[in-house]
């Protein structure tokens, strides 16, 4: 037995450690990854007040004055006019659909009132599903106005620039008026949630079965890979509807999280999306030699998912980039059809656009796994 502290005895264990991270090029990648990977997002793509947000514009007026409105909002880079709807039925049609985050409505005889110093009013109304998002325009918008309408003030109409604010601005929170940041963050939660537990508990599937010395039995069964792939995801599905009762019961009962759609319809999306995750953690099982590498790889999916979905930062605040990758994670689609059915009772035909990406990764995903676990076969 070996007495007495011995540097060359814990030199020796250092060089078998590196030589072993080394070896292990998986975690090493980790190590340097998700550093990295924190770095930029945060300092990038990470935007707490968001800016060009997609708006309709409804002007009844189209005087001087109300063109000047347009254009001072336009200037102010908080919103970008993408759409002037014919109707305020197609606006609200556009919001609920997660199209636009403002609606801007201009009366008739809008320049004519002010001509006349009886004050008319401006309706602006804003998505509140997520209050941060929304927060710095209605704050700036009475602001705006007066600054875009100031140049009109001249020569007769010089003596409205001294008095009160020429117009009353109507502001209306939709979908969350008292701006509730729990009503954004629990269906959010429940994504982040559902992302995490079923990607990990089939992460580890295959992964399992090789360290536990089980995975010849598995691959001397006379079963197909899709078979094998089934019956590993499928009894996972339960576990997550256990968790979208636990999670839904908890807001409700603490935070009075309202819901205001199909529950038919939540129960559905929620499968495609707990599918998703499953496929993707069965995916990673088949490319990780052991347990720690796999759930590795699902904290390096989960941070991306966190940070670009529009879950902790607005969505429309990223850079355009930012977006792109976002718009690939399933968690960003997930997250917008469960705010649209909770807090603004949308419909199928309004989450199409986000309904048609699960159900591609979902083909996608299935694809690669079975590739990747006929190579495991091999």
């Amino acid at each position: 037995m070996k007495t007495g502290f011995s540097l060359a005895r814990i030199g020796a264990i250092l060089i078998k450690e590196f030589i072993q991270m080394r070896r292990d090029r998986m975690t090493f990648a980790m190590m340097i990854g998700i550093p990295v990977l924190q770095l930029i997002l945060f300092s990038y793509a990470i935007n707490s007040d968001p800016r060009h947000l997609p708006s309709a514009i409804i002007d009844r007026d189209h005087s001087a004055f109300s063109r000047s409105v347009v254009t001072a909002f336009a200037n102010s880079t908080f919103v970008d006019f993408t759409i002037a709807p014919d109707s305020p039925e197609e606006a609200e049609a556009a919001m609920a659909a997660g199209k636009i985050n403002f609606i801007f409505e201009i009366p008739e005889n809008f320049g004519r009132d002010i001509a006349r110093g009886t004050r008319p009013q401006m309706l602006v109304i804003a998505d509140a599903t997520d209050p941060s998002a929304s927060s710095g325009a209605l704050a700036a918008a009475g602001e705006i106005i007066n600054t875009g309408l100031a140049r009109e003030f001249t020569g007769a109409l010089a003596g409205l620039a001294a008095g009160p604010p020429p117009i009353e601005v109507v502001l209306q929170r939709r979908y969350n008026p008292a701006g509730i940041t729990q009503y954004n963050i629990i269906p959010g939660l429940l994504g982040i949630i559902l992302t995490m537990t079923m990607t990990l508990m089939t992460a580890v599937a295959l992964t399992r079965e090789t360290e536990r010395g089980t995975m010849e039995n598995l691959l001397a069964m006379p079963a197909r890979p899709v078979e094998v792939m089934i019956g590993k995801v499928a009894p996972y599905v339960l576990v997550g509807y256990i968790q979208i009762i636990v999670v839904l019961n908890a807001g409700r009962i603490l935070f009075d999280i309202p819901f205001e759609g199909s529950k038919i319809l939540f129960l559905w999306v929620s499968t495609l999306y707990i599918l998703v995750n499953l496929l993707i953690g069965f995916l990673f099982s088949t490319v990780a030699r052991t347990q720690m590498q796999a759930m590795q790889m699902m904290v390096f999916l989960l941070l991306p998912q966190i940070l670009l979905s529009g879950f902790m930062f607005p969505f429309r605040g990223m850079p355009l980039w930012a977006q792109w990758l976002g718009e690939i994670l399933p968690a960003t689609h997930y997250m917008r059809l469960v705010r649209g059915i909770m807090l603004k009772g949308s419909d199928r035909a309004d989450l199409l656009a986000d309904i048609w990406p699960l159900l591609a990764l979902i083909a996608v995903v299935s694809i690669l796994a079975m590739v990747r676990y006929r190579r495991t076969l091999d």
